[in-house]
């Protein structure tokens, strides 16, 4: 299978130019053809661009796609219809590239998840997953109403962060510039003012004239120092499985941030769990899938050591209990569910449980970050205003009247 680009024209006279793969440019032809467009010409996509070119469908795309096709299925349209609808319906060239290459599987007799295999970087595992068993089951539209209803809760809590973050990120780029522009501007040139006029300048004083003065020559070196840094540690992750893992199981104990990672994780593996249970997919291989609905590696290794000790016929709590990894929470819940013959039920406590205390948890630092960055850039600002305006004061009264 190739990756062509091409030239084509619509039933209306329109130019449309996209990429789409085929095994060559007879099958281009046809492919096109099926959505209503006439192949003017074609070649294979250079290899930078399709290495280059974005790869993942926006989260709220394939969130419009599950639902669009399961009301298509839902409603009883073929699953070739319906592809074909959602491709003709869709504005975007890459979702229309999608719909056309899943399409071409399914009319070479692929079901829908393994067609969706061709693209693992907008179908994941758990995705995929989940439309199998819903397959199996004869029944994919209603779990891509529940693949659409995760993704859509998922998407609402990162927006929700987002949200709250911008605020303070305004008012550090604010408070931040107004400080570079203090030391690189006003006091080197009062600190001129401060050598002519001869005083003995106070301690206050002379520190910030020095900062600046370090500031004003090596003020590029903390970046260029965090960006090597930042660099470096990117570089050891991708060479060594180890140094990644380690970086991941650090990024859930950093200080505020680490335990509202931790949190959204867990509700994002809970509901994953809870969805392919309910779907029949045994716990073995609900844990396989699930594992991978977090990019946490440190989750993802606690989940897996899990998933081996229950497949030797430890309980599913215990398991868990085992690792170290997961809160006390969470085993006490599957605990009872396994009590009770309710996993499922217990999944979804879970996952509401977390939901609401990750968004609590975000409120509270916003609510906390604000005005202790205010405070910590307004002491800042305080202490250059005095440094300053101190010996500007002793200077003035010591004019002769």
């Amino acid at each position: 299978m190739s990756h062509y680009r091409y030239r084509a024209c619509d039933a209306h006279g329109h130019i449309v130019r996209g990429e789409c793969e085929a095994a060559s440019l007879d099958e281009l032809e046809t492919r096109l053809r099926s959505h209503g467009l006439e192949l003017l010409g074609g070649k294979p996509a250079p290899v930078w661009t399709r290495r280059f070119r974005p790869r993942r469908i926006p989260r709220r795309e394939l969130i419009h796609f599950c639902f669009h096709l399961e009301q298509l299925l839902g409603a009883g349209v073929p699953m070739l219809d319906a592809l074909a609808d959602l491709g003709e319906s869709n504005t975007q060239a890459a979702m229309q590239a999608l719909a056309a290459s899943l399409r071409a599987e399914v009319e070479r007799g692929q079901p829908l998840s393994a067609a969706m295999a061709r693209h693992p970087q907008t179908f994941d595992e758990v995705f995929r997953s989940m439309l199998r068993a819903g397959e199996a089951t004869g029944d994919p539209a209603s779990v891509l109403r529940q693949i659409a209803a995760d993704l859509a809760r998922a998407d609402e809590i990162g927006a929700h962060a987002r949200k709250i973050a911008i605020y303070p990120l305004i008012v550090a780029a604010l408070l931040g510039s107004a400080v570079v522009v203090a030391l690189t501007q006003v006091v080197p040139q009062v600190a001129t003012l401060f050598r002519s006029s001869g005083e003995t300048l106070p301690l206050s004083t002379r520190i910030l004239i020095g900062f600046s003065g370090w500031f004003g020559q090596y003020g590029w070196l903390p970046p260029l120092a965090l960006l090597a840094l930042a660099a470096g540690l990117s570089a050891a992750a991708a060479r060594y499985p180890g140094c990644r893992l380690r970086l991941h199981a650090l990024a859930l104990r950093l200080p505020l941030v680490g335990p509202i990672r931790q949190r959204l994780a867990l509700a994002r593996i809970a509901s994953v769990l809870a969805m392919l249970y309910n779907s029949g997919i045994t716990v073995i291989d609900a844990l396989a899938s699930a594992a991978h609905a977090t990019p946490n590696l440190a989750i993802r290794a606690g989940i897996e050591a899990a998933r081996a000790r229950i497949a030797t016929g430890q309980g599913i709590a215990g398991a868990f209990e085992s690792t170290g990894l997961f809160p006390r929470l969470v085993t006490r819940m599957l605990h009872l569910g396994e009590q009770t013959g309710r996993l499922d039920n217990t999944l979804g406590q879970l996952v509401y449980f977390y939901e609401r205390d990750a968004r609590e948890a975000i409120e509270r630092l916003q609510a906390s970050i604000e005005p202790a960055l205010t405070v910590a850039m307004g002491l800042l600002m305080l202490w250059i205003a005095l440094a300053v305006l101190g010996p500007v004061y002793d200077i003035i009264t010591r004019l002769p009247v």
